[in-house]
């Protein structure tokens, strides 16, 4: 083969390299880690301890109830907050937040800034990369299900991907106005917080239950913190192979 040619077969092999490489596309990120070329966890798997506690998934993949939908490990999970109604605050506790439901699922999460847009309305993108979580507040008149004194709603949406499993690639929380005053941060800060932490929860896996003792208990209980069945279940989803 003439030189000349052998440049250009170089050439082209190292463009369509670099496209795998850097290209967002979650289909580009299936091949690469296919060829070798995929990421490592930003973050190490968890635990799974076993303390008989009380969880549920949010999703399970289709014809197996037992397997849970979650977020790819190998990715961070990119969000951006929209600070309008955001109470004296209101941007600590999520930071707070976050850094917890990071710690107990070994998920990496990746702060992309202030954004104007509405939790929820985005999503999966025909091209490119799907819209980040949109963490927000708002009133019941904009959010239906905020009514009967609900102070968060959160939760994420899935797509399949090459392997055929589902698997979340957006989400949203939006918080009450109505709860979150600057008087509730201030008074209350770790009820609050667990608040943001319950709808965290929701968007990388887990469903309500019916134990009192678990922060995944679909009313306010006083609880503040992970009881063990919102472990188990979160190290469950954050230990989902990539991809």
């Amino acid at each position: 083969m003439p030189r000349r040619t052998w440049m250009t077969v170089i050439a082209t092999v190292a463009v369509m390299v670099a496209i795998l490489a850097f290209h967002p596309s979650d289909q580009f990120a299936t091949v690469r880690r296919a060829i070798g070329l995929g990421a490592q966890r930003p973050l190490p798997a968890p635990t799974v301890v076993r303390a008989g506690g009380t969880f549920s998934y949010a999703m399970t993949q289709p014809g197996d109830d037992s397997e849970p939908v979650g977020w790819d490990p190998c990715e961070e999970i990119r969000y951006r907050v929209n600070p309008s109604g955001e109470p004296q605050g209101g941007r600590a506790l999520i930071d707070r937040a976050i850094a917890r439901i990071s710690d107990a699922t070994g998920l990496a999460f990746e702060d992309e800034g202030d954004t104007d847009k509405r939790p929820f309305p985005g999503g999966v993108k025909l091209f490119g990369r799907a819209d980040p979580v949109i963490i927000g507040w708002a009133e019941a008149a904009e959010y239906p299900d905020l009514a009967d004194q609900v102070a968060g709603v959160g939760g994420a949406i899935a797509e399949r991907g090459g392997g055929g499993s589902l698997h979340f690639v957006s989400g949203g929380i939006v918080l009450d106005v109505e709860a979150f005053t600057d008087a509730a941060v201030a008074q209350q800060p770790r009820v609050m917080e667990a608040i943001v932490l319950h709808e965290l929860a929701h968007v990388v896996g887990l469903a309500h239950v019916n134990e009192p003792m678990e922060l995944m208990f679909a009313d306010n209980s006083g609880q503040v913190g992970f009881g063990p069945g919102d472990l188990e279940g979160l190290a469950r989803l954050g230990s989902l192979p990539c991809g």
